[in-house]
Parts: C-alpha cells; sequence; structure tokens
C-alpha cells in the first residue's frame, strides 16, 4: 500500500447521477477531486465511478438501434470510464491517469497509490458491483456508496416527500430491497447492484449509504465517523 497511515482500504462508489447533474459540476467535481486527494493520502481508497444520465442515454439509443444487452453494456462502461478519467485527471498525482480497466490492475494499482479510480470493468457488473469485488479482495474496512439521495427510504424521496429513511438496515433485510427491485437490464436504475450486495453480504463488509453532493458528510462516512445516511451493517 502507499506510504502513510497504515490502514485497511475504504471503497467509495459515486453514481454517476451524483457526479455529472447538469448543474454546478464543475465546482462540485473540483471540491470532491479535493477531498478525495486529501483521503488518499490518510488512507488506501479506491473510488468507482458510474455512467448515470450520460450512460442511460447512450445506452436508449443503442437499444432502439438493435444493439445487445452485452453491446449496451460495452457503451454504459466506456461512460463510466470517461468520468473516472475526469475525476482522476482533477486529484492529479500520485492517482494514475491511466484507468484500470479491472478489479486485480486497480488492486494492483493500490499498492502504489492513493487514490486509484476506476469505473466499469466488464459487462454484467454495474459499478456499485466492481465496488463490491474491489472491497471484498481488498478486505476492505467499508464501503461508502454515493447516490442522489440520502441513503436507502421505503420508498422513493424524490416522488414521497412523506418516505422514511432506514438508519440502519442489516444485509439481509437490504438485499431483499435490492432483488426486489432490480432486473439487471442495461441502464437501469436502482439501489444498489444485486450481485454486489449479495457479495458484501458473503463478506460481512459494512455498507454507508449516502448523499454524494453532501461532501463534509460523504468525507465523514469514508472516514468511518458519524454521518446522515443509512448503514447497512452484517447483523
Amino acid at each position: 500500500m502507499p506510504s502513510g497511515p497504515s490502514r485497511a482500504p475504504v471503497v467509495l462508489s459515486i453514481g454517476g447521477s451524483v457526479l455529472i447533474r447538469g448543474e454546478g459540476d464543475g465546482p462540485y467535481l473540483d471540491k470532491l477531486a479535493g477531498i478525495l486527494r486529501r483521503l488518499g493520502r490518510s488512507m488506501p481508497l479506491v473510488v468507482t465511478t458510474g455512467g448515470g444520465r450520460t450512460a442511460r442515454e447512450y445506452i436508449r439509443l443503442g437499444r432502439s438501434l438493435g444493439l445487445t444487452e452485452f453491446e449496451l453494456d460495452e457503451v454504459g462502461i466506456d461512460v463510466t470510464r470517461l468520468h473516472a478519467r475526469l475525476l482522476a485527471g482533477r486529484i492529479g498525482p500520485p492517482t494514475p491517469s491511466r484507468i484500470p480497466t479491472s478489479v486485480s490492475e486497480a488492486v494492483h494499482e493500490l499498492h502504489r497509490a492513493s487514490p486509484i479510480i476506476l469505473g466499469g470493468t466488464e459487462p454484467g457488473h454495474t459499478t456499485d458491483g466492481v465496488a463490491a469485488l474491489l472491497a471484498v479482495r481488498l478486505r476492505a474496512a467499508r464501503v461508502v456508496n454515493a447516490t442522489d439521495v440520502a441513503g436507502v427510504f421505503d420508498r422513493d424521496p424524490r416522488r414521497a416527500p412523506t418516505a422514511k429513511r432506514f438508519d440502519r438496515l442489516t444485509w439481509k433485510e437490504f438485499a431483499r430491497l435490492i432483488h426486489a427491485g432490480a432486473t439487471g437490464e442495461a441502464g437501469q436504475q436502482f439501489l444498489f447492484d444485486r450481485l454486489g450486495a449479495d457479495a458484501l453480504l458473503r463478506a460481512k463488509i459494512p455498507l454507508r449509504v449516502v448523499h454524494g453532493r453532501d461532501l463534509e458528510n460523504l468525507e465523514r462516512a469514508v472516514r468511518g465517523r458519524s454521518f446522515v445516511g443509512t448503514a447497512v451493517e452484517p447483523t
């Protein structure tokens, strides 16, 4: 691992809908890069970036043109890697400018630098799923999932103002929510990758779900401090 305090790695998954919203993206990415640079000096940190609206638009177009689900996944992966390159470029050294394209490559790079930024790796895995696989490989202390809502709710809070946030869930409770809402088709929006959720459940790795645009709260969650959002615990 890179020099500095010896700590268990942390994996951060940032949704594409957080990274690129069409409003205030430049200042947000600039502040996020500064925080990730600071965090990377104090802990081994890997960050995955999602595709969000941009990926969904390309996938929708590709589907209308008759591309297969495999090909649509590849289109989405390209967008996630574009987002990763943008963020890595703003962070600068020691973060590699060349984006890792596999879990094993990201693990290898983390022995030399932190933070490491990457997008998707292969069709069938979302960037949340990649984050989960990384966490298992690295025996991570936690995974932080930065979304466009402030945690896990019983209903979509963007449509239901009275939606209730779960402050704490067990992994089994969380996994049931995931499997109820995900079909696995390319470009689908859902709470977390179901294969990733299953991997974290088996490995008993804690998950923190926070609003990705609240950067102070995001940093607290990554550092393992008190935060606003949902804590998903092994038991």
